[in-house]
């Protein structure tokens, strides 16, 4: 007898980054931490090879009683401190003349979790960029849609024709279009779009909108890191210029803001010219949220709103320092792939380089030959995606020659 329904995927987990983090962790103690190359998972590493967990984010959270780390959160849609919390921090001094609802999630995985689960029906199709985080196909897949896929690079820039072509291409079948761009800092190539590209990017969504519902899902991660701190959120006040029948989504993670991975703390911001359309949608997501993960923990919450408001300046301070650091460590690796023609996909800022291999066969085979000589990585559409964020500079240093060199 068949205990799980029919649709499940019953298949052998097999996490493209954790599987290898694993063997990443397993030969370290084996040879030692200082000979393996682990440049699997996108966490924030120090030159010291261990984990970095910000001073102040962590000198903040002692300083929570015990009995709020202990309590559930005020409500099932997060902190109300919290959610405004979260959007002054998103968008700063960036006026936007939008209808805006948050809610708290489970890291930033849940709040895409609560788009993919929700805005489609069983059987349609979600968009994707063809290059991107894998964990984005299981979900797509844990709710029972299609997959359709936009190419990313057109040379050295975003292939916004391709985009279009797989925006209609989708629109002929179905009258509501779910599409993510992850952006800026995309996992895995570290690519940022433009100001030009994001301006025809909603340009052409709204010509979409005039027939159709279009729910642009916006996944920020890595925002927080950007090189270009200053104007990192600078793209954002393109979003006043979307129409009716549209709605903005953004997914943010604390996770990977604060260094606070496993608090498992993120939320979800919708804006649209229609206050009532995004009322529904949050209340579609609250009973999700309350059906699967119940509440985040709020102390992830009230810490985020005592960084926001009483320890912003030093949390900014130390952060600059691992930008700079990260600044160092992808130049220092971009100039020598370009010295030996190891070929990678257009790197501007953000925690992955991606390595391009658009044959899936050698991609394979240069994957083998990259563990049997203990650099871990991960493999991704056409290419391997190395976490710079993870390995220190005397590691960086030759180690383009020596992925070349397996080639």
């Amino acid at each position: 007898m068949k205990f799980v329904r029919n649709t499940a995927d019953s298949s052998i987990v097999e996490d493209s980054v954790y599987g290898v983090m694993e063997l990443a962790n397993k030969r370290a103690a084996e040879i030692g931490e200082e000979n393996v190359y682990n440049a699997t998972i996108g966490s924030l590493y120090g030159e010291n090879d261990i984990i970095v967990a910000f001073d102040t984010v962590y000198n903040s959270y002692h300083q929570i009683p015990k009995e709020k780390k202990a309590a559930y959160s005020g409500s099932i849609a997060g902190n109300p401190n919290y959610l405004s919390d979260v959007y002054r921090w998103i968008f700063e001094d960036k006026k936007l003349n939008l209808f805006h609802k948050e809610i708290a999630t489970a890291g930033g995985s849940g709040a895409l979790a609560l788009a993919f689960k929700n805005i489609l029906d069983i059987g349609e199709t979600v968009l994707l960029p063809e290059i991107a985080w894998g964990c984005y196909y299981g979900m797509v897949k844990e709710n029972n849609n299609n997959m359709a896929f936009y190419e990313l690079f057109e040379g050295d820039h975003f292939n916004i024709a391709s985009f279009k072509q797989a925006c209609l291409k989708v629109l002929e079948t179905q009258n509501k279009l779910l599409v993510l761009i992850n952006d800026p800092c995309h996992n895995p190539t570290g690519y940022s779009l433009t100001m030009e590209e994001w301006t025809e990017i909603i340009e052409f969504l709204n010509i979409c909108a005039k027939e159709n519902a279009v729910f642009l899902l916006n996944d920020v991660a890595y925002i927080d890191y950007s090189y270009s701190q200053s104007h990192a959120r600078d793209y954002l006040s393109v979003f006043n210029h979307i129409e009716h029948n549209f709605v903005v989504y953004i997914a943010f993670s604390c996770s990977k803001s604060l260094t606070s991975y496993g608090l498992r703390c993120g939320a979800g911001i919708l804006l649209g010219k229609d206050e009532e359309t995004l009322n529904s949608i949050q209340q579609v997501f609250i009973k999700t949220a309350r059906a699967i993960w119940s509440s985040v923990p709020n102390a992830a919450m009230e810490n985020f709103s005592l960084i926001a408001n009483k320890y912003k300046e030093d949390f900014l301070v130390e952060k600059k320092q691992y930008i700079d650091l990260m600044k160092e460590r992808s130049s220092l690796f971009i100039e020598e792939a370009k010295q030996c023609d190891l070929p990678i996909y257009p790197y501007k800022e953000g925690f992955f380089v991606t390595i391009k291999i658009e044959d899936s066969t050698s991609r394979d085979r240069f994957h083998e030959q990259l563990l049997a000589h203990d650099i871990f990585s991960v493999k991704v559409t056409k290419g391997i995606r190395l976490a710079i964020c993870s390995l220190s500079l005397r590691k960086i240093k030759g180690l383009a020659a020596k992925m070349k060199s397996l080639l």
